[in-house]
């Protein structure tokens, strides 16, 4: 099994271009929304294929932890996303009516 040994930088870099304002319309944001869920759900799927592989010998352990450090920082950045989401939430709620 093949991985990128670049996932983690690959991954920076997406966070850092979604954490930039958007130059278009509302809906080029959703796009990046959706383009930033898949990116997590490909790391995680590539981060547990390398794990199951690394368990049956099949992947060797720098690999292994490659993939993990990369879904890792894939889960912080979701995380982080969820507590900007749920704080800017929380914001609306204390706005007077």
């Amino acid at each position: 099994m093949e991985t990128n040994p670049f996932i983690a930088s690959q991954l920076y870099t997406n966070a850092q271009n979604a954490a930039k304002p958007a130059a278009s319309g509302p809906s080029e944001g959703g796009n990046l929304f959706a383009k930033m869920a898949d990116d997590f759900m490909a790391t995680m799927r590539a981060g547990e294929s390398t794990a199951i592989a690394g368990m049956t010998g099949k992947a060797d352990a720098q690999t292994v932890v490659e993939a993990l450090a990369a879904s890792e920082i894939a889960i912080q950045t979701a995380v982080s996303v969820r507590d900007r989401v749920v704080e800017a939430y929380q914001e609306i709620l204390r706005m007077p009516v």
